[in-house]
């Protein structure tokens, strides 16, 4: 099915094969179709934070977290959007992609969708209206045969706001919405599209096993737990990655992922340890750090003693020392946020950063709220996993800061994916008072999906009528100017209700070997794979 397979031979060859190419390419010059005179070729070598290899099809790539989506996700598969990646120095917007134009109608609720002439899947079946209407029947119309709940429930978020969708002719799709829904686009981008003929030919179950999309590299081989293979796709439609192959590999231990670094396993990794920072460097590796629309936080159970009183979750935020744990536990690979809002969201405005280090004052409205004595309560947090940098000592540094106002912190760890079972229908686990997640502001829909009072994904059960307006006039405001500055307003009574201890933004940091060229650092969650190559 791939004609990869025939341009690069060595994959057919199985595990120990694959396991040694890996190896050479990660410390030594490319082999497979490329040299670093031509400035393309190459295998990398990903090692990520995930337990596990994520769920291959479309949005369920998302089983993982954010990370599966960035690294599988948008390489197998595109949205009809995506984000412009391009310029490290600016926070992306959304830019088409197998729809290569749009238009709404005034009210909102009715979107036209041109598509992409000329893409094809890794199959060779075409992309056009047929295969797009197959796929939003997947996602969105119980009584489509094609209809995948599992595949809904992963793409919650952008299935949302749809209410229908039909082809107009061969190469133009309309959505409709339940009511104005400005921010379409935004949600679109993780709404991904697979090979009709594939899931056809294979059913949901073995597509998991061996995916087509339209994306810049194609499947080649999975070893369940261990590691994905995929290729550059000769014809996609952005132009070939210069990099031949993208291998990934579930590394969740720090120390394992920089000794694999450092050993020639991979020549990437996610989130090196930050006392490696400094060694990993001199050593001639790139320690790659952007400001990333992402917040580290704890979500507060807003419904139960004690955070069901605002002035306790605001003694939290002025409690915790977030200028030392940037600084000092995590050596300049975060940095301190006193706000909702990240500072590479569009809505971000440095006059709500209102939290500081203020234990003073914090005893002060605890004492207010009739906690002179202070309380324990119980942390839920994930070991390891997608954006949760440090988890273990992050926490412990902010439990040493809350003891000093008098706040008892119990800490129970949980496995990711278990956390994420509790988190998408809005269970705090095992009734913990509070949680430890990272979030992503990106998708204008994520600021409902968290704190919207019906929203099924809610732990903490925040509940403003006010914020809840302004989220419902954000849809129905169709300039980006106007709706940032509703979401700045939004981000700023979210900031002093509090739902969240608002802790660190993470940097992003990534190691790279000295092999990997021309790979540009976004102000994104995402990454572009396709420019850089390997030698």
């Amino acid at each position: 099915m791939s004609p990869v397979l025939g341009k690069k031979p060595w994959i057919r060859l199985g595990a120990v094969a694959i396991t040694a190419v890996v190896a050479l390419s990660a410390c030594s010059a490319g082999t497979d179709g490329g040299s670093a005179a031509e400035g393309s070729g190459g295998t990398l070598t990903i090692g990520m934070t995930a337990s596990n290899i994520p769920l291959l099809d479309t949005a369920m790539s998302g089983s993982e977290g954010g990370e599966g989506w960035r690294f599988v996700g948008n390489q197998l598969y595109n949205g009809l959007t995506q984000w412009d990646l391009s310029d490290p120095d600016v926070v992306p917007t959304i830019i088409p992609a197998l729809a290569e134009s749009w238009e709404v109608s005034e009210d909102l609720t009715t979107w036209t969708f041109t598509l992409r002439e000329g893409v094809t899947f890794h199959d060779g079946t075409p992309f056009d209206a047929d295969a797009a209407v197959y796929n939003l029947g997947r996602y969105v119309d119980q009584g489509d045969p094609q209809f995948y709940p599992e595949l809904r429930a992963a793409a919650s978020e952008p299935v949302a706001g749809l209410k229908g969708f039909s082809k107009i002719d061969d190469m133009t799709i309309e959505i409709t919405t339940v009511g104005p829904w400005a921010n379409l686009p935004s949600d679109l981008a993780t709404l991904y599209f697979a090979s009709p003929t594939a899931l056809e030919e294979l059913g949901n179950d073995g597509f998991l096993k061996a995916p087509v999309g339209t994306g810049p590299f194609e499947f080649v081989e999975l070893q369940e737990g261990e590691s994905l293979t995929l290729a550059s796709y000769d014809d996609y439609w952005a132009g070939e990655a210069k990099v031949d192959n993208l291998v990934l590999r579930p590394i969740p231990d720090a120390t394992a992922r920089v000794a694999a670094l450092r050993n020639g396993e991979v020549n990437w990794i996610e989130v090196p340890q930050p006392d490696d920072k400094e060694g990993l460097e001199a050593a001639g590796f790139t320690v790659e750090l952007n400001s990333y629309d992402h917040i580290w936080s704890w979500l507060l159970d807003t419904q139960k003693e004690p955070f069901n009183d605002v002035r306790v979750r605001q003694a939290l935020n002025y409690a915790i020392d977030r200028e030392s744990l940037s600084e000092n536990l995590l050596q300049g690979t975060a940095e301190p946020v006193a706000q909702f809002v990240p500072k590479a969201n569009f809505a971000y405005d440095a006059a709500n950063d209102v939290y500081n280090y203020d234990p003073e004052k914090a005893v002060e409205l605890l004492t207010e709220a009739g906690y002179p004595d202070g309380f324990t309560i119980t942390l839920s947090y994930p070991t390891g996993g997608s954006g949760n940098m440090l988890p273990t000592p992050m926490n412990e540094a902010l439990q040493a800061d809350l003891a000093k106002v008098g706040i008892d912190v119990v800490l129970e760890p949980i496995e990711w994916a278990a956390m994420l079972q509790d988190y998408f229908v809005g269970n705090m686990p095992g009734g913990a008072e509070a949680m430890t997640i990272s979030m992503s502001l990106a998708a204008e829909g994520n600021w409902a999906a968290y704190l919207q009072s019906d929203s099924a994904t809610n732990p903490p059960g925040y509940d403003n009528p006010e914020v809840d307006a302004l989220f419902a006039l954000a849809k129905e405001t169709g300039d980006v100017d106007e709706r940032a500055a509703i979401y700045t307003e939004a981000g700023k009574i979210i900031t002093e209700d509090a739902p969240w201890l608002y802790v660190v933004t993470d940097l992003n940091a990534r190691a790279i070997a000295p092999s990997v060229h021309d790979f540009e650092m976004p102000q994104s969650w995402y990454v572009d794979l396709t420019q850089l190559w390997v030698e």
